[in-house]
């Protein structure tokens, strides 16, 4: 290998080692072949923490590239906000580090912006001030000492519920009226994607816990 393959290397090692994953998963990929280690669900992980924050990107691009919301179904964006809102809302209530909940911060600033948006170009654009105006008023309130931590938690439990309704109303809207409008496909792939992720590295964790209490593995 010459110079210039070791340089190319090295930096695609140092690439993956900052963003992906830790320098005994590298050893055990690329210098033991060893791609069944518990080290696959520590990159699925990440991965999934990198591609789910930013599905609604797509989207926004595609509403601004258009100049048009049709096919967006308000309440479900609504919802999925709500449920990304009272998850941080939780996080920060219970003073998690920045690190573990970061990424639904960034998602509910996309959402809310994909919110006003849909309301602009529905015509609606004062209205979408207005609740802009009254979701970051609702945010300080939900995360402020004024809240019952009891609340906060009990919001944050009915998460996957709310994603599920969100995405029922989505469904239910483009059925209704017969094509999809400006729905990305990109951003429901990387929902998708990223859903699949959470799956298989929760699987992963459970059956490593299983094998565990079962004595199989130390």
């Amino acid at each position: 290998m010459d110079t210039s393959d070791e340089g190319r290397m090295s930096r695609l090692k140092e690439f993956l080692l900052t963003f992906f994953m830790p320098e005994k998963c590298y050893d055990q990929f690329f210098l033991y072949f060893n791609f069944m280690h518990v080290c696959v669900c520590v990159c699925v992980c990440v991965c999934v923490n990198l591609l789910v924050p930013t599905a609604p990107l797509p989207q926004i691009w595609k509403v601004l590239w258009s100049g048009s919301s049709n096919g967006l179904c308000m309440t479900s964006n609504f919802l999925e906000l709500l449920a990304i809102s009272t998850h941080a809302a939780f996080c920060y209530a219970q003073k998690f580090p920045i690190g573990a909940w970061g990424e639904s911060l960034f998602a509910l600033i996309q959402i809310a912006v994909l919110v006003l948006l849909v309301l602009h170009y529905q015509g609606k654009t004062i209205k979408g001030v207005c609740f802009l105006a009254l979701y970051c008023g609702f945010m300080f309130l939900l995360a402020s000492p004024l809240t019952p931590v009891s609340v906060v938690w009990t919001l944050h439990e009915w998460n996957v519920l709310l994603v599920i309704a969100g995405r029922f109303f989505q469904a239910r809207s483009n059925f209704r009226w017969g094509h999809t409008g400006q729905l990305s496909a990109l951003s429901v792939f990387l929902v998708y994607l990223g859903s699949l992720g959470r799956i298989f590295s929760s699987l992963q964790v459970h059956t490593r816990l299983l094998r565990y209490l079962n004595g199989d593995i130390a």
